[in-house]
């Protein structure tokens, strides 16, 4: 009981904001992170376990039956819902997927403007908690553990600064990583025909071609990324 009374108390203190240059080297590095191609390679993987699980919640909120997720090593997933193969909610299934990380970006940017790092940074394991018994093959589950382990770390053994540093780096990391996920995807698209992409089956869901979800997918990113800023005092 000790235990859950320090985690919430720790949850529901506000912390200081950042300093203004800390914040911005901060959103640096999470910009190189993305940009970077090696570090990318690895730090994708957070980007596809958001993505794979975007689609498992809208799932089950559609009243499609979730029948698990896979995390594979060439950062790519798969989640297999049950359920109608047509009609509005497995077009809703189908564009959650790489909107999730930026309108997760834009609620830990809400957070951050409110001072609950610490707050943040356990609504983050909670959610991994749960995507966890949803996980079908083992590379998914070291994936999403490993995540679990340095979100865990950072919230319960770094000071606040660290903590606060770290906020905002998965902050602007997922805000920055969505938008480079739906470029790469509009790039694979541009190289090969018949796509098995989120945007290709929404059109031959819908009859509307595959680079208007794309920018939908980008549309709604951007926007994300200029709330957050706006939130987080950027611009």
């Amino acid at each position: 009981m000790d235990v859950l009374l320090d985690i919430w108390q720790r949850m529901t203190t506000p912390h200081a904001a950042l300093a203004p240059l800390t914040a911005w080297l901060t959103v640096a590095g999470a910009a190189l992170i993305v940009l970077v191609p090696p570090v990318w390679r690895l730090a994708r993987h957070a980007i596809t376990i958001v993505h794979e699980g975007g689609h498992g919640v809208v799932a089950v909120l559609c009243g499609r039956r979730l029948g698990g997720i896979r995390l594979h090593s060439d950062t790519s997933g798969l989640t297999v819902s049950r359920g109608r193969p047509s009609g509005a909610g497995m077009v809703f299934t189908l564009l959650a997927g790489y909107p999730a990380a930026g309108l997760l970006g834009l609620g830990a940017a809400w957070l951050l403007s409110r001072g609950y790092d610490i707050g943040l940074l356990w609504a983050l394991l909670a959610a991994l908690a749960l995507l966890l018994v949803q996980i079908r093959n083992w590379f998914g589950l070291w994936s999403v553990a490993v995540t679990a382990a340095v979100v865990f770390g950072v919230s319960w053994f770094g000071s606040a600064q660290v903590q606060g540093v770290f906020a905002l780096l998965v902050t602007a990391f997922l805000l920055f990583g969505a938008l480079r996920t739906s470029l790469e995807l509009q790039q694979s698209r541009s190289r090969r025909a018949g796509s098995s992409s989120d945007a290709d089956q929404l059109a031959r869901l819908t009859h509307i071609p595959g680079i208007f979800w794309v920018g939908v997918f980008l549309a709604v990113q951007l926007i994300c990324v200029a709330l957050s800023a706006r939130l987080l005092g950027f611009v």
